[in-house]
């Protein structure tokens, strides 16, 4: 392979190019997995049996009298299952199970030849359950001592010494919440047999190969025997990375004992109440400073909430861990993390999968010391950004550091922080029932899985007699903007323009053993494979046209559909007329691609070695205006600079940029996940399940001036045509909000106090921030006081709830 990351004269990849979908996205006729059922017959409809307890065991399951209900056809069960009875990769999972363990949690299905049937056929299944002792929340599970999983510990340093001797110390304890995945297409998977009993399915779902799998295990079936298809997504986030596979399990034993197709596709209430969710955390934690503010040690103990079953939990606290520092050096670290099992849905990935609650701990411990040190909380940042030469707490330098110090200098430039903070400080004299606050924050985001057999890719590329180029790949599209590049690159690697290339529908009998299209690494994997397929093709290619222009094939150039030679400035070749030559000659024109991330090692155990392959950077300042009556809050500007390498598709990674960051600040201000938590009949049921009473952003929540900018100058060597990840970092510069809002609040009060700011941030939350800032100033004012001076070299302690 050439050098991945360098690019030829006027390659495709880097323009601004819309998403290749656009079109039949905005005039409806784009195709989901539910929409495919469309001119088959003989289609039966699947509906869960859900359970009506948190925490329960199965004393019987009649079938029969939903079989008398016209329509249904079959009930599936546990006993149907001819291979094993379980839907996961941790074997804690049982697809038709025994013990209830969440409220909502499926017992069996109903197939039923209309989806009304099926539902009235679930409605008289009879269950009877024994109701058991549950816990819901994260304090229950940690008094109770329920965990699940390995705990891992990520140290360096002497953290108990170095916090002994710091000049300032702080401690803390705070819960913050999860969040739903909400994605616009619920889950769906439609299966059938072939005429040779093939079992074939398309699904909804992030990782066709992990579904493939799950699914044979399920049937007793090999994985050659099970076809996976993915059209599209309509959104994923995380949330169709492993949730599907019990789904398209389902519909496949459906398909496999009627002999007819199986659909099923969840409602939005039944998706919400059956799928997991982002993992909320606990963070308890002590921190140490230095006079001049700099961070001296951090203890912590991270515990999430897995809910019922493993899932995706031990990699996402993994992540968790290791993103703790996020930008910043701490010499000495103690980080201790937990998996608790709760009576909930198996939470899952999302996007920044563990990243974001790991950095929640380190902007939460800045954000509270920055005004009892008595320096700006922008400052305070600032100054413990890393530098040249450091590394992580696990041991990975922190290649180009200084892209920190340039891009925080960028943005506060770009953004007139300077002029806009003397604004602000003008409209809070002026209006002392509203607050305006502005803050900063970093991103740092390490880029590969941290299992590190999944940093690899397949690629399958065609290249048709007429030039015409076809290009399958091992990553799933769920509107993220991956074919889009992956056509650019394709069109950049053979030198085509970008008409020529169509790619087809994600399957895992065209590209076996893939990766979840997940940990922002789909376009480096793919794209690397891609390239890897094209420049095979391109080198056969350069040998036939080197022979007729003779000239050595070194000298052959591609480009704009066109092939020359060094100094052959008029005369070229068409690439259908190559093409076409190569095939006459027996050349084959097509190839397989792969591409496995080099430079990669993780030692789980001891938490320590290089998982990433670079990390991404990026800051964001962002500016509100607080109601001091009522908590409410508008965002009046956020502006963004981000480091993607060199963008291969910069309109793309724009998008991606503005959707991570207001998906980030739905988070951390307004998405509120509530469960039942009284011990009465309905003790565990999802009390948000519904758009009605889950608060998702809308264009209301959004900046009302937004300016993003790409960081210039940036490649990225060792990746394709120089790129960097986007799809998850920009979540986290959502951070900015949060700071700005605690800040805000502050400013109700002394402006000198730790203030304790809930999450998510609620207007609720905020108001409740703000009576107690107006409190902590009274008291004062009257002779109290609740801290020791930032500047006594003696430790101070402070408390979050």
């Amino acid at each position: 392979m050439k050098s991945l990351a360098d690019r030829p004269v006027n390659p495709v990849v880097g323009l601004t190019v819309p998403h290749e979908s656009a079109a039949l996205h905005v005039t409806g006729t784009a195709l989901y997995t539910d929409d495919l059922i469309v001119g088959r017959q003989n289609v039966l409809h699947a509906w869960p049996v859900q359970a009506p307890h948190a925490h329960a065991v199965v004393t019987s399951l009649r079938t029969e009298p939903a079989l008398q209900v016209p329509g249904v056809v079959r009930v599936l069960t546990g006993a149907d299952v001819p291979g094993v009875n379980d839907a996961g990769t941790k074997h804690d999972e049982p697809l038709f199970p025994t013990e209830v363990m969440y409220y909502g949690h499926a017992v069996c299905w109903v197939l039923g030849e209309t989806p009304e049937a099926a539902r009235l056929g679930a409605e008289a299944v009879d269950v009877s359950y024994d109701r058991l002792p549950s816990l819901l929340t994260l304090t229950e599970a940690i008094e109770a001592e329920s965990f699940q999983g390995h705990q891992p510990t990520l140290s360096r340093g002497d953290a108990n010494a170095a916090l002994e001797g710091a000049a300032h110390r702080f401690s803390g304890e705070i819960e913050y919440g999860g969040q739903e995945h909400f994605y616009l297409e619920t889950h769906a998977s439609f299966a059938y047999l072939d005429e040779g009993g093939q079992i074939f399915i398309h699904s909804s779902t992030q990782h066709p190969s992990e579904t493939q799998e799950i699914v044979a295990h399920v049937l007793g079936r090999h994985n050659h025997d099970v076809t996976v298809q993915c059209l599209r997504m309509g959104g994923g986030f995380g949330g169709k990375e492993m949730q599907p596979h019990g789904f398209a399990a389902v519909a496949a034993l459906g398909a496999v004992l009627t002999g007819r197709p199986v659909r099923l596709r969840l409602n939005r209430t039944q998706d919400i109440t059956l799928t997991g969710k982002r993992h909320p955390f606990h963070a308890r934690w002590e921190a140490g400073f230095d006079q001049d503010g700099r961070i001296q040690a951090l203890k912590a103990t991270l515990t999430s909430d897995g809910g019922w079953s493993l899932d995706l939990s031990e990699p996402v606290l993994t992540r968790a861990l290791c993103h703790v520092d996020n930008s910043y050096w701490i010499p000495n670290v103690h980080v201790d993390g937990r998996i608790a099992k709760t009576n909930k849905t198996s939470q899952t990935a999302f996007r920044g999968f563990g990243g974001p609650q790991g950095m929640f701990l380190i902007e939460e411990v800045l954000g509270r010391a920055a005004p009892v040190l008595g320096l700006d909380p922008g400052e305070l940042r600032q100054r413990n950004l890393y530098t040249a030469g450091q590394s992580t707490p696990y041991g990975q330098p922190v290649r180009h550091a200084e892209r920190l110090h340039t891009i925080w200098q960028t943005l506060l430039e770009r953004a007139d922080v300077g002029r806009r903070r003397e604004e602000i400080d003008v409209f809070n004299a002026g209006h002392p029932h509203n607050r305006r606050a502005l803050a900063i924050t970093p991103v740092k985001f390490g880029i590969s899985f941290n299992l590190t057999a999944f940093n690899q890719a397949g690629a399958l590329v065609h290249v048709y007699k007429d030039g015409s180029v076809l290009i399958n790949h091992g990553g799933t599209e769920m509107g993220q903007g991956l074919h889009t590049k992956m056509r650019q690159v394709a069109a950049t690697a053979l030198g085509v323009p970008l008409d020529f290339i169509r790619l087809a529908p994600t399957r895992t009998d065209k590209v076996p053993n893939t990766s979840a299209t997940a940990a922002s690494s789909g376009a480096d994997l793919n794209g690397g494979a891609i390239k890897d397929a094209c420049e095979q093709i391109s080198a056969r290619l350069a040998e036939v046209a080197a022979r007729k222009m003779n000239i050595h094939p070194d000298d052959v150039r591609f480009a704009d559909g066109k092939v020359t030679g060094i100094g052959f400035h008029d005369r070229h070749i068409a690439f259908a007329d190559l093409a076409n030559d190569a095939y006459f000659q027996r050349i084959p024109i097509w190839a397989a691609g792969y591409y496995r991330t080099s430079g990669l090692h993780w030692d789980s155990a001891r938490m320590q070695g290089e998982p990433f392959k670079y990390f991404a950077y990026g800051a964001a300042v962002s500016e509100v205006e607080v109601d001091g009556f009522t908590g409410a809050y508008r965002q009046l500007r956020t502006d963004i600079v981000h480091d993607v390498g060199d963008s291969l598709s910069p309109l793309i990674d724009l998008g991606q940029i503005e959707g991570g960051f207001v998906q980030g600040a739905g988070w951390l201000t307004l998405e509120e996940l509530r469960w039942d938590e009284s011990d009465g009949e309905h003790r565990g049921r999802l009390a948000t399940q519904s758009a009605s009473t889950y608060k998702l952003p809308s264009f209301s929540e959004m900046p009302e001036e937004f300016n993003v900018h790409l960081f210039e100058q940036a490649t990225e060597s060792g990746v394709v045509y120089g790129s960097k990840a986007v799809g998850e970092p920009p979540l986290m510069l959502a951070f900015s909000v949060r700071e700005a809002l605690r800040q805000a609040v502050a400013a109700f009060g002394a402006g000198d106090r730790p203030v304790e700011l809930a999450s998510p941030a609620t207007p609720e939350a905020v108001f409740w921030a703000i009576q107690a800032a107006r409190e902590t100033t009274s008291k004062a004012s009257d002779g109290g006081s609740q801290a020791e001076d930032a500047s006594s070299p003696s430790s101070v302690t402070t408390a979050a709830g």
